[in-house]
């Protein structure tokens, strides 16, 4: 794997993850109860970001270390998802 793909796959997933960390304990202003004239009701109440992308972050590397050995490792091939056998046999020398 090379350093480009490393680094975007860790962008991809600090992404995916920081969405799924994002709305956790979320309050609306409407839930808390104050309201900032010219913003809706469901505008955040407290602003964090930085915890949440601190949070992200440290998630993130541990689920990227493992998806960098898992890609690595060689567990699963490209041969081994290819259903439809349109890569052919592999080539000689080659153990599936």
């Amino acid at each position: 794997m090379t350093i480009t793909a490393a680094l975007i796959l860790f962008a991809v997933t600090w992404f995916m993850v920081f969405f799924v960390v994002l709305p956790i304990r979320f309050t609306a202003q409407a839930d808390h109860g104050d309201v900032v004239p010219g913003t809706p009701k469901s505008a955040p109440a407290d602003h964090l970001v930085g915890k949440k992308a601190r949070i992200t972050t440290l998630i993130t590397l541990v689920v990227w270390v493992g998806l960098i050995w898992f890609i690595t490792s060689g567990i699963l091939s490209v041969r081994d998802i290819d259903f439809m056998g349109r890569m052919g046999p592999a080539p000689l020398g080659q153990v599936d």
